[in-house]
């Protein structure tokens, strides 16, 4: 192989920083080399980076592996132990060039390897600016790094840092930069970003940064956040969603869980009536909306009436869209220091989640055949809908990734909408 391959695991902000890996290492003349941008949130998710690396070692035998992301910095010591490693970055070195300019030599111990420096010392966010996202028909800017809060079950402010938010400035050059190479939507994304700007002069909020952006970037289409915390939604953001055409109708929640008692012992600081306030006024400020969220599966102590009300939350909020997450333990937390349950059980009650999920999908799916939406086209030559529901052209690429186009749902195959062969040409309502 030549050149540098980027291999990205876990979340959006992950992929972003991917990107930024990518044209760090290359501007660094780093050639014949493999970055691997590991996620922590799961075991599962340490296994698989793991798994990769041993694969992309039997393929490429001569080739650099650079292990680094979240993974890293949390172990970087269970990495630098494998012998297809030759040298773990921390989250902050990953991000400058100078790091992929000396690397040890090879065969080093695994001592050597190691290039991680405290997270925690890390006090601010430089703004990482990128023209482009590949294969990606939308584009995601990078807001805040890090969290404050101790969530007991969550490893990440330990390979993130303390939270940090990009000033607004440079937040709003990097958008209108992003939409003169073309892209229509924009994602704000960051470890916590409902946080945003709490670190900064004014203590300015999530919701007053992206009103900034839709004013000062007349030219951007489609504004949409990638994760929220509910419980930190201020008046601005409320106002987006009831008056904003160009902010997306649609909110990816980190709600957990829907017992009060489970929350609790996750240390999340809002109780089942918070959320579903929260879910309520949304939908009642715009009817169009679509509402998803993430849910933990087997938290240490559930009991099945515990777990029915995270089940009961789904009708609820009215969600359409699960993200559910089978309880990991994560050395170091503590909720690994409680009673855990059986994988078996843990597992058993995610497939149950996953199903109510599933159902609650395919209602949605149900309930917006008939309609007329806007897609923006992605690179598959499927699209997505303002509320972030999943479109096929039936079998037909109409338009170029990245455009957006109006188009009448004739139906859905359970899993995404079915769109007219020939879109429409009206603008949707």
């Amino acid at each position: 192989m030549s050149g540098v391959d980027v291999i990205t695991f876990g979340c959006r902000l992950n992929s972003y920083e991917s990107e930024i890996i990518r044209r760090e290492a290359e501007t660094a003349g780093l050639n014949n080399a493999i970055v691997v941008n590991t996620c922590a949130v799961t075991a599962e998710a340490v296994r698989q980076a793991k798994q990769s690396i041993r694969r992309k070692r039997r393929e490429n035998p001569a080739a650099r592996i650079i292990v680094t992301g979240c993974a890293a910095q949390t172990e970087a010591a269970s990495f630098a132990d494998m012998d297809e490693v030759d040298v773990v970055l921390g989250n902050e070195e990953k991000l400058t060039g100078a790091n992929y300019r000396k690397l040890p030599d090879f065969g080093v111990s695994a001592e050597e390897k190691i290039r991680v420096n405290d997270i925690m010392s890390v006090k601010a966010t430089a703004p990482q600016m990128v023209d482009a996202i590949e294969g990606r028909a939308r584009a995601f800017v990078q807001v805040q790094n890090g969290c404050d809060h101790r969530c007991t079950f969550c490893i990440i402010p330990f390979g993130r840092g303390n939270s940090r938010s990009v000033p607004m400035g440079a937040v709003v050059e990097q958008v209108k930069k992003l939409v003169g190479n073309g892209y229509l939507e924009v994602v704000i994304t960051g470890v916590d970003a409902t946080s945003y700007g709490a670190d900064l002069p004014g203590q300015p909020t999530l919701g007053l940064l992206a009103q900034t952006i839709l004013a000062q970037v007349p030219d951007l289409e489609r504004l949409r956040l990638s994760s929220i915390d509910s419980i930190e939604a201020d008046e601005h953001l409320l106002a987006l969603i009831a008056d904003e055409s160009r902010f997306m109708p649609y909110l990816h929640l980190s709600l957990q869980h829907g017992d009060d008692m489970i929350l609790k012992r996750m240390k999340r600081r809002h109780l089942r009536e918070d959320a579903i306030e929260f879910c309520q006024t949304a939908r009642a400020l715009r009817p169009d909306i679509a509402l998803g969220a993430d849910l933990i599966a087997g938290f240490p102590t559930e009991t099945e009436a515990m777990f029915e009300n995270a089940l009961s939350l789904v009708d609820e909020c009215d969600l359409s869209f699960l993200h559910v997450f089978p309880f990991s333990a994560r050395e170091g937390t503590p909720a690994a220091r409680m009673p855990q349950h059986d994988r078996s059980l843990i597992k058993a009650r995610a497939t149950r989640l996953r199903e109510k999920g599933n159902a609650a999908h395919l209602q949605h799916l149900t309930a917006m055949v008939g309609s007329r939406q806007n897609a923006l086209i992605e690179g598959s030559g499927l699209g997505r809908t303002e509320n972030f529901t999943l479109v096929d052209f039936d079998g037909k690429r109409p338009h170029t990734p990245g455009s957006i186009v109006p188009v009448d749902i004739k139906g859905h195959d359970g899993e995404k909408l079915i769109a007219s062969t020939q879109p429409s040409m009206r603008p949707a309502a």
